[in-house]
């Protein structure tokens, strides 16, 4: 399996479809009766200040875990234990979680939505000058997989590279407006310190050296991080199609800058969906395929997607925290035993993210390949 050079068929804008006024999606977003969202149990989850830290088992009525990093290096111990008990506990029951006071200055996550949110609203020749390929997938993009006649779903994306520092190159950022290309700089500096951060407390909770997970993605300075930003147009039919189908991320672990205002997100829970509701000033964390790797299955990355709306765009900033693409991935040798044997055999994050760039987004179907016998 090699990378293609272009797209299967001529690329459909979704948000240039959607300004146009039809009343009616094409067939092309039509998703199968079964993934609709109006063909599972859907629920929006209630949230208030009380579940700070803590989480119902009560499906119907629950919200992803939300814990509060303050006392992650406080001086209190005890308080500092309870933190790490609950992030251990988010990691193993829902492989997501919503942080608070996460060290991420507030002023510069808006700032992040909003400057994408501009961009997204210049005319569309400013926009297709960075037009990407399935070869690399940076730039501004509409589908995933190259797959001929795929079903796709209601949502464009840019996409950029963030390290290794080698690969960061801002002439593919957008140009206009004129102040994103310094405030990402920024924000990818401050969301890869909160990588770091996180990755120490997982390491932790799995009893490994507390660099474990971050020398097993190649150390601070060769780590590969990314950022994907999410546009989903409004959309005259939402319940007939998906902003993002079902799919867990190939990565290693995703920190989502959600769209406030406007819920879309929606997280598998047995055979359930449940609509993220997020808590203000928060990022969204979640396990990605390599951590279930590296983890040896202790953690294991969830099945998401993202349904839309019919009155409101809504926008979102997914950062991938990945290994370098060229290490072999595997479980780590203290979480293998006899009694649980190795669960995945050592692979590149190259080879293995291949199979979403060809195929797109298919629920747990390739990490489950890999599966031992």
């Amino acid at each position: 399996m090699t990378a293609c050079q272009d797209w299967p068929e001529p690329v459909i804008r979704v948000q240039a479809l959607a300004a146009s006024g039809l009343a009616t999606i094409p067939e092309r977003f039509i998703k199968p009766k079964s993934q609709r969202p109006t063909n599972s149990n859907n629920y929006a989850p209630k949230t208030n200040s009380s579940q700070i830290g803590h989480h119902k088992n009560n499906t119907t009525n629950s919200n992803i875990p939300v814990i509060d990093m303050k006392h992650i290096y406080g001086g209190d111990e005890g308080k500092r234990a309870e933190t790490l008990r609950l992030v251990s506990e988010a990691c193993q029951e829902w492989g997501f979680f919503q942080v608070v006071n996460h060290g991420v200055s507030h002023e510069l996550m808006k700032g992040a939505r909003e400057v994408w949110r501009e961009f997204f609203h210049q005319p569309l020749d400013v926009k297709e000058v960075y037009a990407n390929t399935p070869l690399t997938y940076e730039g501004y993009g509409s589908r995933l997989g190259v797959k001929k006649g795929a079903i796709l779903d209601w949502s464009d994306y840019f996409f950029l590279h963030y390290m290794p520092c080698s690969l960061r190159d801002q002439a593919k950022w957008p140009a206009l407006p004129t102040s994103l290309r310094s405030i990402i700089s920024e924000y990818g500096e401050q969301i890869v310190k909160l990588g770091g951060r996180i990755l120490e407390i997982m390491s932790i909770n799995l009893g490994l050296r507390e660099d474990f997970l971050l020398n097993a993605f190649g150390g601070e300075n060769d780590l590969g991080a990314c950022l994907r930003v999410n546009f989903y147009p409004k959309c005259p039919q939402p319940d007939l199609t998906l902003g993002l189908s079902s799919h867990s991320d190939p990565g290693g672990m995703t920190i989502l800058l959600p769209d406030e205002n406007v819920s879309g997100l929606q997280v598998r829970r047995g055979e359930d969906w449940v609509t993220v509701k997020p808590v203000p000033n928060a990022f969204i964390i979640n396990m990605g395929d390599q951590i279930q790797v590296l983890s040896n299955a202790t953690y294991k990355s969830i099945e998401h997607r993202v349904i839309v709306n019919s009155d409101k765009d809504r926008v979102s900033l997914a950062f991938f925290y990945n290994p370098r693409s060229d290490i072999p991935i595997q479980p780590a040798k203290e979480l293998v035993t006899k009694d649980r044997p190795a669960l995945y055999p050592p692979m590149t994050f190259d080879e293995y993210r291949l199979y979403i760039r060809t195929r797109g987004p298919s629920g747990k179907a390739q990490v489950e390949s890999l599966t031992s016998k």
